[in-house]
């Protein structure tokens, strides 16, 4: 339809014809923008009142419905006229003479258009049929109204059959509006009507897709929740905001430094800003300008507040006194939580308060993924932190003052992004710096300016002090900038670059992990980093057997896959079960929910791993959740073998907790050689650790040369590849080897664990 027709046509839609040129409109709505929501919402009342409403496909007639059909009109059928008009008004006989006639021509209109498809006689009786019986059984209350001045209006929303568009292009020339809403685009219309011919498309500027789960019934139940919600209001605010209007908008904080009496004119309404800037213009002036800003703000006599990363989350001593439910409604919850507001003594911004407290809620309430219990904590969260602010933001407050709120960081929480927007609706500028690029602001709002900078800056405090003010030179930002451009996505990996992994075993043959074993992990089959995390592709496997039964050629090649990254078993069990664990005691309470209690750990005196960077903690600490959740070691949460593989973690070797922090997931991997050539029993500590290692990234090699179990046992899942070299040989007792500057051998088995190993 032409842009200049397209507002003519869906303001008369609700017009009688006399108004309208006698014109009836069958129009189909292939997108969705607000114009569409509200002329829908219009269309559904009006089809309601006078015409039907279709929210779904009509479904063939029954064999009932056909019965009743062949006892009135027999089996004839003839494409005529008179014969259609004969059989309109013995099926109906309620419709009087002008609206047979119409109807009649109409459907004798809809076969003639059908045959001329190439449809045969049966299909066009088997049609007609359809048509009569959905006449009689679908929309008969609406016919005798079909010659009104005052049309009905039919709607019908999703996709629809052929038949189903022949009876909507019936009622279109019968004089009816009759309006589609395709939830799907013209596709599957376009299938049935390739031209256009039997319907006019509305298409609007900003159209996009229909939003997943929208529907006719959606738009009934909001106007009924937006009926329910203004109740809730009391007495309506007289004052209003005018939200960046005033802007110029090339310098936010030039912008918001002008003095809310210079940004307009207008009685009864306040100026306010709601800006976010992400990134930031120039890396080298950034943190000076908002010192500058600081100063210029402290010195106006403004009130303000600036909060960095987080806002103060209430514990239970904040909310306690806060009924939190449940509640049978959004009404009832938002009602009760509005006694708790500590509400400023103005009138008129008591109101607004009320008013935008209520409009924020509900409409975070309609969003698919938001549940009554989450929703009731953002509300709560939202009460706590306006009693928080609002003293110091609107205490004494009058027009045209306005106060102003920054938060550096941006949201982190919808929680947090629900509060900035109640304030944003108040007298109070909500400035939110989001400089870090790859920090993600989840604040989101149609009345939201932003600037967006293609530099990043990572900054965690407001610079409030010009002592305090950390300005990088030209040179550190530039080398900054080259790291970004050289180590990213270009196969060139600074040191220590990533802080997360995740393990890929390598399925191999024997003679490959000679050519594997020395080779950065870059450089091997399925190495990748998505999102930060790099996939390391190992080796876990076990060599079982001698090769041409020749000891010494064996050992040779043991020997030559000894590198200076390497922790060297040759004493079965590295650790034994009677082997003394300081962790042991607590291990019970180290894991709860299936995973460790890391803040618990941190303060535990017994901790053994604080020395280290808290990174490569974190990393321990994700890899032992994933080995007991993976369920890989027998017997995890069923009969507490989870208490075992934490103690067993947390006390670990010093030389294999070495390995760990010194890992570079890019390059070479830290090696296990487990030399198992008697028949002592390895140990469930040895297979936890080994599995755990295994995890972290470290490559594992088990040398059996008897064939024997060895961890295997202990593993609920075949996660090792064993490779049979030659025929089994026993009481083969290991050389001497030669140990490398760098790498360890555990040294004899003794009762006191910490004795164990020595470099």
């Amino acid at each position: 339809m032409q842009d200049q027709n397209i507002t003519k046509a869906l303001q008369d839609i609700f017009l009688p014809l006399d108004k309208r040129q006698n014109k009836a409109y069958f129009l189909r709505l292939p997108g969705y923008n607000d114009t569409v929501k509200d002329f829908a919402l219009k269309a559904y009342n009006a089809a309601k009142t006078k015409g039907t409403v279709f929210t779904e496909k009509l479904s063939s007639p029954d064999e009932r419905q056909v019965t009743y059909y062949t006892e009135i009109l027999g089996n004839e059928f003839s494409l005529d006229k008179n014969f259609i008009g004969r059989c309109v008004s013995r099926f109906l006989p309620e419709l009087n003479n002008k609206v047979c006639i119409t109807l009649a021509d109409a459907v004798f209109w809809a076969l003639s258009d059908f045959k001329s498809m190439g449809k045969t006689d049966a299909m066009l009786r088997n049609m007609f049929v359809q048509l009569m019986c959905w006449f009689f059984y679908k929309v008969r209350a609406v016919l005798p109204h079909i010659c009104d001045n005052d049309p009905p209006l039919i709607l019908c929303s999703g996709n629809i059959t052929r038949h189903q568009l022949y009876l909507l292009k019936i009622f279109h020339l019968c004089r009816c509006d009759v309006v589609i809403l395709l939830y799907d685009g013209d596709k599957t219309y376009n299938s049935l009507d390739p031209n256009g011919r039997l319907s006019q498309s509305v298409n609007l500027p900003g159209m996009q897709p229909y939003p997943q789960g929208f529907s006719i019934k959606q738009l009934e139940n909001a106007r009924t929740a937006a009926a329910k919600q203004s109740q809730l209001y009391g007495f309506a605010p007289e004052i209003s905001a005018a939200t960046n209007v005033w802007l110029k908008g090339n310098s936010i904080l030039a912008d918001i430094e002008m003095p809310p009496v210079n940004r307009g004119k207008e009685g009864k309404v306040f100026y306010n800003a709601f800006c976010r800037m992400t990134g930031v213009p120039d890396k080298l002036t950034y943190q000076s300008e908002l010192y500058k800003f600081y100063s210029n703000l402290n010195s106006s006599g403004r009130r303000f507040i600036i909060e960095e990363n987080k806002l103060p989350v209430p514990d239970g001593r904040d909310i306690d006194h806060i009924n939190r439910g449940p509640f049978h409604s959004t009404e009832e919850m938002v009602s009760s939580m509005l006694k708790y507001i500590k509400m400023p003594p103005d009138g008129e911004l008591k109101k607004l308060i009320t008013k935008t407290f209520i409009d924020i809620i509900f409409e975070e309430s309609r969003k698919p993924d938001m549940k009554a219990p989450r929703l009731t904590t953002m509300a709560v969260c939202c009460v706590y932190w306006i009693n928080l602010y609002g003293p110091k933001l609107f205490n004494s407050w009058i027009l045209p003052m306005v106060s102003l709120f920054i938060y550096l960081g941006g949201c982190k929480t919808c929680h947090e992004a629900a509060f900035l927007r109640i304030l944003s609706r108040l007298p109070c500028d909500v400035l939110i710096l989001a400089p870090n690029l790859n920090s993600k602001c989840l604040l989101s709002d149609d009345k939201l300016y932003e600037l967006r900078y293609g530099d990043s800056l990572n900054i965690t405090e407001y610079p409030k002090d010009s002592g305090s003010l950390l300005v990088g030179t030209a040179a550190y930002h530039a080398e900054r900038d080259l790291d970004k451009d050289l180590y990213q996505d270009s196969g060139i990996y600074r040191d220590y670059q990533y802080q997360k992994a995740n393990s890929i075993i390598l399925k191999t043959m024997y003679e490959e992990i000679d050519i594997l074993w020395k080779q950065e992990s870059k450089f091997r089959p399925n190495f990748d980093v998505i999102n930060n995390v790099v996939n390391v592709p190992v080796i876990f496997a076990k060599i079982s057997g001698v090769r041409d039964s020749a000891p010494n050629k064996y050992w040779k090649s043991v020997q030559k896959l000894i590198t200076e990254n390497t922790f060297l078993i040759t004493d079965v069990p590295l650790v034994s079960p009677q082997a003394q664990n300081p962790m042991k005691i607590h291990c019970a309470s180290y894991i709860q929910g299936g995973k460790i209690k890391r803040s618990h750990l941190y303060s535990a005196p017994e901790y053994q791993y604080g020395h280290l960077r808290r990174e490569t903690q974190e990393y321990i600490f994700d890899k032992i959740d994933l080995l007991m959740n993976t369920s890989i070691i027998k017997g995890t949460f069923q009969n507490g073998m989870e208490y075992l593989i934490a103690a067993t973690l947390l006390n670990l070797p010093a030389p294999i907790v070495r390995l760990i922090q010194g890992f570079d997931f890019t390059k070479v991997s830290p090696k296990i050689i487990y030399i198992n050539s008697g028949e002592t029993q390895i140990s469930a500590e040895d297979a936890i650790i080994m599995a755990f290692l295994s995890l972290v990234g470290f490559d594992v090699l088990f040398f059996v040369p008897t064939g024997y179990q060895t961890v295997e046992s202990y593993f609920d899942k075949n996660i090792m590849a064993e490779h049979k070299i030659g025929e089994y040989m026993y009481d083969l007792r290991p050389p001497t080897f030669k140990i490398p500057k760098g790498a360890t051998l555990a040294k004899k088995n003794k009762s006191l664990f910490g004795n164990l190993f020595k470099n």
